[in-house]
């Protein structure tokens, strides 16, 4: 809870590098919570929570995202190309869990701190 809690501090920070923890417990927790605010939607025949939490964390899914394809040194452009159905995808996916970029690069030193 702690690596979503702070993906959240940094609300709309795009610069600087997200190791692959970081990532993953954001979707996890986002995943968590969306389910159960859906769950609760669906119990009171609306759509309003779930919606309103996917919007209040759409900025900061878009910042670790980059983040997270900053590590794996790639600009954070390459998110565009989830827009490509299914092939898109699976690309963005392995950008993901690729390991980080030994050392430092050009978007910030690594974020495990792990010397080249």
């Amino acid at each position: 809870m702690n690596w979503y809690i702070e993906v959240l501090k940094k609300y709309a920070v795009f610069s600087g590098r997200a190791r692959r923890k970081e990532y993953w417990y954001f979707v996890l927790f986002n995943l968590i919570i969306y389910i159960i605010l859906s769950i609760i939607d669906y119990a009171i025949n609306s759509a309003i929570l779930s919606t309103i939490y996917s919007l209040g964390v759409l900025i900061p899914s878009i910042a670790v995202a980059v983040r997270r394809l900053h590590d794996t040194n790639r600009t954070g452009w390459w998110l565009l190309i989830g827009l490509i159905p299914i092939i898109g995808w699976i690309v963005l996916i392995i950008f993901m869990v690729l390991d980080s970029q030994k050392g430092e690069n050009q978007y910030g030193p690594n974020p495990k701190g792990v010397a080249a």
